[in-house]
């Protein structure tokens, strides 16, 4: 599948992956600052952003998007970084082609397998009859009834867009992430280790990263490194992204 991407900056390639409902867009803060470093891909993962839809939606396919990107883009080898599900995106990639990723940053998620627990999310999206609302609005007024925290309807709302008609429709596909959710938890293995240096970077007030996780972290990523971002939680590069440029740096280099 053809991915889009927003391509800048200088350098290396940095290729980021955001997480579940998110998109590239996400990271447009931290890549302003990185792109002085690297040439920067930031990228929509199939069935979000701008991106194409497909029924067809696992690991093993976004892992082969990422493979054709680089692919299409002449990139040999490059840094690769992954916000939860598009952690495990990148995971997945660095175990099945580690001669095509020179180091790897992997944000607040581990490999291990996570139960369902976006069902509110699901509900409230889904509760939202983008054919017949009128303004964000009203879309916001009826996730409210499902989920307290503004910021994270306002992040929610980033995938609600507009169609050639001046209506609103979800540039996430919504059907099939709701369909198929449980392949979002679904763990990452491999019969080989990645031996190259990883980053493990999570967020001090999340629970994504924890203390047992580091027995399958090591095994499957022998040269990591796992640390905390004070004061962050799940959402780490929006809550504290000095830090996590600053980290992101001292890793790569």
């Amino acid at each position: 599948m053809k991915l889009n991407f927003r391509k800048s900056g200088t350098g290396k390639p940095l290729i980021i992956l955001h997480g579940l409902f998110g998109s590239a867009d996400n990271w447009y803060s931290i890549a302003k600052e990185l792109e002085k470093d690297y040439t920067l891909y930031l990228v929509d993962q199939r069935n979000h952003g701008d991106s194409p839809h497909s029924a067809d939606w696992n690991y093993d396919l976004m892992a082969e998007d990422l493979l054709e990107l680089m692919d299409d883009e002449g990139i040999a080898q490059a840094y690769l970084m992954g916000h939860s599900m598009g952690g495990k995106t990148v995971m997945h990639y660095a175990l099945s082609h580690p001669d095509r990723v020179e180091k790897l940053i992997v944000a607040d998620i581990a490999p291990r397998y996570y139960p369902l627990h976006h069902q509110v999310i699901l509900e409230g999206l889904n509760a939202i009859p983008v054919n017949a609302i009128k303004s964000r609005k009203e879309a916001d007024d009826i996730l409210a009834q499902y989920i307290r925290s503004v910021g994270i309807r306002q992040f929610l709302l980033k995938s609600l867009g507009r169609n050639d008609a001046g209506g609103f429709e979800w540039k996430i596909n919504l059907p099939i992430i709701t369909k198929k959710i449980e392949i979002v938890g679904q763990a990452i293995d491999a019969d080989e280790a990645f031996p190259k240096p990883t980053l493990f970077m999570g967020g001090a007030n999340s629970d994504y990263i924890r203390p047992e996780d580091q027995e399958s972290i090591l095994r499957l990523f022998p040269n990591s490194q796992t640390i905390f971002i004070p004061n962050a939680g799940h959402w780490l590069h929006a809550e504290q992204p000095a830090a996590v440029i600053t980290e992101v740096r001292d890793f790569l280099g």
